[in-house]
């Protein structure tokens, strides 16, 4: 599949990069059976704030929680239901930290990603990542490889924070924050309505048909080596 006046590469990891069954089987679960050591960090200011704002969100949703352990397992629900929710991604990126620095954790790329994020690089391309996962969590997959550290292709990352996925409006925020005219900026997705949004924008996309990925994009591959650019 070939792309034209592409000066950026922006692509999502879970479905993209990364197989979502790392994601849902060794992750997630991951996050699970430590949850309860956040009860132990209660003292540090980014826990602090993120059981604060789980209790917040819980009371907005009608949910009356008042201590740490509620919020720490109200986490955990969230987590069982994959709810794209910032607190949540910012405690399960403080457990992994610690999955990923100790060896009991290694990001999974797919063996076509690397080559191509070095070719890419020659090329005089920069790259960034955009995915649910928060920031913190992003430099964990890539920066705890198991193709070694992939960090150094990246130049920005961006999460939640920015916006969702599959709002139109987070992509005219992210060309703006590159510096870039949106027809510049290729991203690469699993998923048909963040691909959507993006080219709403104006951006140029393509959907990676990965295994147990439905092809629901024109523009669409197999794998990052059947891109060029």
């Amino acid at each position: 599949m070939n792309f034209d006046n592409v000066k950026y590469v922006l692509t999502d990891i879970e479905g993209t990069t990364t197989s979502v069954d790392f994601v849902f089987e060794t992750l997630f679960p991951y996050f699970r059976e430590n949850r309860r050591q956040l009860l132990e960090l209660t003292d540090v200011p980014v826990v602090r704030q993120i059981l604060d704002e789980v209790k917040r969100i819980a009371a907005e949703e009608g949910v009356s929680i008042s201590s740490d352990e509620a919020a720490v397992e109200l986490l955990n629900t969230w987590s069982m239901e994959d709810r794209k929710i910032t607190p949540l991604k910012d405690a399960q990126g403080i457990l992994w930290d610690k999955g990923y620095r100790t060896g009991e954790l290694k990001g999974h790329v797919y063996a076509d990603v690397a080559p191509v994020l070095e070719t890419w690089s020659k090329q005089g391309l920069s790259m960034g990542v955009f995915s649910s996962g928060s920031v913190p969590a992003q430099k964990l997959i890539f920066g705890f490889s198991v193709a070694g550290d992939l960090t150094p292709y990246f130049s920005n990352y961006y999460d939640t924070k920015t916006g969702g996925k599959r709002e139109e409006q987070t992509y005219y925020l992210i060309a703006e924050d590159l510096k870039l005219e949106p027809s510049e900026i290729l991203f690469l997705s699993d998923i048909k309505e963040e691909l959507e949004a993006a080219a709403k924008a104006g951006f140029q996309t393509c959907q990676l048909v990965r295994e147990k990925t439905v092809q629901a994009w024109p523009t669409h591959v197999a794998d990052f080596s059947q891109i060029s650019l």
